[in-house]
C-alpha cells in the first residue's frame, strides 16, 4: 500500500463514519489543530466533523533531509467529531485495522498526554497512540479554545502519516517510503527538506523577519477591529509560521519567546471571540 493509497483509505473510512472530506488549508502552519478548520470549529455548539490532511511545517525539526525520520514538513490526517461518539476509540482502532495493522500483531497503547498549544489557548485531555513504542496519533478531548472553555466537547484525532506510513510499508528511513507507484518520498521531498532546512537555519534574515511579523501582527489586529474573521485568522497564521523560523534560526530567547507567543495568542482571543459572537447572532 502506497502513501496516496493508505492516506485515501484513511479518508475514505473517515467520510463513512460522518466526516466531511476537506482540502488542506493553504497557509503555513505547525499542526493541523491551527487550521481553521480546528480551532475556530471546535469553539461554540455547532456539530462538526471532519477529516483532511494538512501538511505541518516545523522549521526547527528539519534536519536537511538526511535524518529517517525528522522533517522540516510532515503531514497530518486531522479528524474532529464533535461531539463524540461513545464509541470513538473502538472507531480509530478500526481505521489502523484497515491499514492491516491489526492489534493482535502490533502493541498499540493509549499512553494519558494531556495537550496544549499555547499559542493558541487551546488545551484538553487525552492520549499519545504509540504503535509498538512510536507515537503515530495524538488523540484529544479539546477543554479550551481562544482561552475560553468550550461548550462542547469535541475530539481531535491527528495521524502522524509519515510513521504510519513506515509501519505499513515496513520501512526504516522516510524517503524510502513508496508515495506512488515508481516514485518515493525522497524524490519529491528530500531536496526541498535540504533547502528549506539550509533557509530555516543558515539564510533566513532576522531583521525581515522581524518586521514581517510585526507587520501580520498589526494586520491582523486590525482585521479583528473591522469585524473580519478569515483575514484575521490568517495574518495570524503568518505570525505564528514567522515566528517557528525566527525561533529555528536560534534568535529568539526565553524572555523573547515568551513575548512572541503572547502576542500571537493575544490575536487568537480576539479571532475566537469574534467567531463566537457572529455565531450567537445566527
Amino acid at each position: 500500500m502506497n502513501f496516496e493509497e493508505m492516506v485515501s483509505k484513511l479518508e475514505h473510512f473517515w467520510e463513512g463514519e460522518g466526516c466531511i472530506r476537506l482540502f488542506p488549508y493553504d497557509q503555513e502552519v505547525g499542526a493541523g489543530t491551527l487550521s481553521p478548520y480546528t480551532f475556530l470549529r471546535v469553539l461554540g455548539r455547532k456539530p462538526w466533523k471532519a477529516v483532511y490532511v494538512q501538511p505541518s511545517r516545523r522549521p526547527a525539526d528539519g534536519r536537511y533531509g538526511e535524518n529517517p525520520n525528522r522533517l522540516y514538513m510532515h503531514h497530518q490526517l486531522q479528524v474532529i467529531v464533535k461531539p463524540p461518539t461513545t464509541d470513538i476509540q473502538d472507531t480509530y482502532l478500526r481505521s489502523l485495522y484497515l491499514l492491516g495493522l491489526k492489534p493482535a500483531e502490533h502493541d498499540i497503547r493509549f499512553v494519558e498526554d494531556n495537550w496544549e498549544t499555547p499559542v493558541l489557548g487551546a488545551a484538553g485531555v487525552g492520549w499519545e497512540v504509540w504503535l509498538d513504542g512510536m507515537e503515530v496519533t495524538q488523540f484529544t478531548y479539546f477543554q479550551q479554545a481562544g482561552g475560553q472553555e468550550v461548550p462542547v466537547v469535541a475530539v481531535e484525532i491527528t495521524y502522524g502519516l509519515e510513521r504510519l506510513a513506515m509501519f505499513v510499508q515496513e520501512k526504516k528511513n522516510v524517503y524510502e517510503l513508496e508515495w506512488h507507484d515508481g516514485v518515493t518520498y525522497g524524490d519529491l521531498r528530500q531536496q526541498v527538506e535540504r533547502e528549506n532546512s539550509i533557509y530555516s537555519f543558515e539564510q533566513a534574515d532576522i531583521e525581515t523577519l522581524v518586521t514581517m511579523f510585526d507587520l501580520c501582527e498589526k494586520e491582523s489586529q486590525r482585521m479583528i477591529d473591522k469585524k473580519l474573521i478569515t483575514p484575521a485568522y490568517e495574518y495570524l497564521l503568518k505570525c505564528s509560521h514567522t515566528f517557528n523560523v525566527l525561533d529555528a534560526r536560534g534568535t529568539v530567547g526565553v524572555s523573547q519567546r515568551m513575548a512572541y507567543l503572547a502576542r500571537v495568542r493575544r490575536l487568537a482571543y480576539g479571532c475566537a471571540n469574534l467567531y463566537l459572537e457572529n455565531e450567537n447572532h445566527e
